[in-house]
């Protein structure tokens, strides 16, 4: 998941579709793009001063970002990076990754002012795909294609799905500790695939990684792996480490927590050999100092000093957590000082091509449909529960090009020179006032959205789920486009809704949400999230809450702060707080729209029980 996403409007289509050729989209696929300036340009190093690195790699691009001691953006470039998409295949190349991230280090150093000696840390987050690699550390195909460059299946691949049902059937207990069922997104069904389909693939691969750990690998040699990626997505039970937590000098931490039954009762039982070599040998805290620091190799590639800190990775949602979770306004400063639980209490939506939706407690909570309880996987000492929804940026996109209406509004955004979500919230607030329309939101009083056009993640966990689309009509104007733009939004915010209501069900007491990622910047779909889920949403001062979850890894791994819950209360702050509406009119029309909503699923289901039915 990213949670920065570059959508339609500003650049070319996130999933381009190159099913038979391996040529790059029309863009320069390393082309850097300059997000922020610096505000003061400096010509020669300050050695006293401590610059942190934060590196994320989302679906459509790689960023750097660098901060300063108090959590302030320096400057930020993005780097595109390349993609094959077929069918439920989606494939990248961790060479491809790998330039694009030295480009963008390169390029953000360059327009931040910041020499390479000034960068004391540096952090890595990425999506959750899976790396393959040989024993050189070459790359190993995982497509059909046999192309070895495609050596990453992405995190939103469903090729899986199959896999994942029978290893679900197995009923094994780590399966108690990601939501009651593995979902096709996750490692073990890819691992099995490949093994099932591409023998001479899975003879040749050495390591399997997961995305984040593969660059701290290609950055410093080390391979220990993180307990956000190896417990999130592999299985690892990270609770096995709870006495480990204090062990501030070890370099790694032999890994305790893989469950050899699971792997050899679904077929995976080569993966256990050699102390589980190929999956992870050593598993280590989020921000753990790794190796040596920075290689002289991959320093020289990323123009840095080599030696330079590098801590264990996390997965990108996860980071945006890390950069959110203690963004709370001045006023509740000293409270939160002396209350740990009060954490407890909010929920992360770090919004992108997909939405993961994060909160942490002081004790497991089982939740049935909802990843987790995972110990330790976000912020140490705390198990996190990780909703989400794997389409909402993408849904978005997709609906917008789509429509006939899009090339049209396109063009008046460009000369409007806004974005098209702009122009679509400035023509839903002129649509409102001719209606005489109490409020934005009525406007989708006859068309309602179900978002799960790439399944449901969570709470219902089915990632045979559909989309669904009510209130259609022969309406081509861009006005129903914006029609469809919003009801798409609410679907997303009502999604959003059901996974808060079942984690509150089941012991967590969310009162407040914390948003970053690209759709957090749009007004309108934080709004709609507010008033259908009726809490404050949190907005963070700095609008990179990834790369800044990034860079606080690299914070700890130099021993700036103590642990990582100490740097994010320094490095964390709130920006804007947008409250729901007290309109009392407002929640009773969502509340009647989420009804609607929750009976969309269940009727998909009941069709789908006649239909087979009428198969059988």
């Amino acid at each position: 998941m990213s949670g920065k996403r570059r959508g339609w409007s500003d650049t070319t289509p996130l999933l381009g579709h190159q099913h038979h050729s391996p040529s790059y989209s029309t863009r320069n696929p390393h082309a850097v793009f300059l997000e922020m300036t610096s505000s003061s340009p400096i010509s020669t190093p300050n050695p006293h001063r401590s610059v942190f690195l934060g590196v994320d790699v989302g679906t459509g691009s790689a960023r750097a970002g660098l901060f300063d001691e108090n959590g302030k953006l320096l400057g930020s470039t993005s780097s595109a990076i390349q993609i094959w998409k077929d069918g439920a295949c989606v494939e990248q190349s961790s060479t491809d990754i790998w330039h694009a991230i030295c480009a963008a280090v390169k390029a953000a150093c360059s327009l931040a002012k910041v020499a390479p000696e000034e960068v004391k840390g540096l952090g890595f987050a990425a999506t959750c795909s899976l790396v393959a690699v040989d024993s050189d550390g070459s790359p190993v195909s995982v497509s059909w294609s046999g192309d070895s460059r495609r050596n990453v299946i992405v995190w939103m691949d469903h090729r899986a799905v199959e896999q994942a049902e029978r290893i679900n059937s197995s009923n094994s207990p780590v399966l108690l500790y990601c939501g009651g069922a593995l979902s096709p997104e996750m490692q073990p069904p890819k691992l099995l695939w490949v093994k099932e389909n591409l023998q001479e693939s899975w003879s040749m691969v050495f390591r399997w990684m997961d995305l984040s750990d593969w660059l701290s690998y290609r950055a410093t040699g080390d391979d220990t792996r993180s307990l956000c990626t190896t417990v999130c997505k592999w299985t690892y039970l990270g609770h096995a480490h709870m006495q480990h937590n204090n062990d501030k000098d070890s370099r790694g931490m032999e890994a305790c927590g893989w469950d050899d039954d699971f792997w050899e009762e679904i077929g995976l039982g080569d993966l256990v050999e050699g102390h589980h070599a190929k999956i992870g040998r050593s598993v280590a805290f989020p921000g753990h100092p790794l190796g040596s620091g920075l290689t002289p190799t991959a320093a020289k590639e990323l123009g840095l000093v080599p030696g330079i800190p590098v801590g264990t990775s996390l997965i990108d949602a996860h980071a945006g957590g890390v950069g959110v979770m203690e963004s709370v306004p001045p006023l509740d400063l000293v409270a939160r000082e002396h209350d740990e639980e009060d954490i407890c209490h909010r929920m992360a939506l770090v919004c992108g091509t997909s939405t993961c939706h994060m909160a942490v407690s002081k004790n497991k909570l089982f939740i049935p449909g909802v990843w987790g309880p995972f110990w330790s996987a976000m912020i140490p000492e705390y198990w996190l529960t990780e909703g989400g929804q794997s389409a909402t940026g993408a849904l978005l996109d997709h609906i917008i090009e789509n429509h006939v209406a899009s090339p049209h509004l396109a063009n008046q955004a460009a000369a409007q020179r806004i974005s098209v979500f702009e122009l679509m919230n400035k023509i839903l607030e002129t649509m409102m006032l001719e209606q005489n329309l109490p409020f934005v939101a009525a406007l989708t009083q006859d068309i309602h959205v179900l978002p799960d056009f790439h399944g449901n993640r969570s709470p219902i966990a089915d990632p045979k789920a559909k989309g669904v689309i009510y209130g259609l009509t022969l309406d081509t104007s861009e006005k129903q486009l914006a029609l469809l733009y919003l009801a798409a939004v609410q679907g997303i915010a009502y999604g959003t809704r059901h996974i808060v209501e079942h984690c509150n069900a089941h012991g967590h007491k969310i009162n407040t949400l914390l948003a970053c990622g690209g759709l957090a910047k749009n007004p309108t779909f934080i709004q709609e999230h507010a008033d259908i889920i009726g809490c404050p949403v949190i907005l963070p001062r700095e609008s990179e809450s990834v790369l800044l979850g990034a860079a606080i890894l690299g914070a700890v791994a130099a021993r700036k702060y103590h642990s990582l819950s100490e740097a994010m209360k320094a490095l964390n702050a709130a920006g804007k707080v947008i409250h729901p509406s007290k309109d009392p009119k407002v929640k009773k029309y969502h509340d009647a729209k989420y009804k609607i909503f929750r009976g969309l699923y269940e009727q998909q289901l009941s069709h789908r029980s006649v239909m087979a039915q009428a198969l059988a």
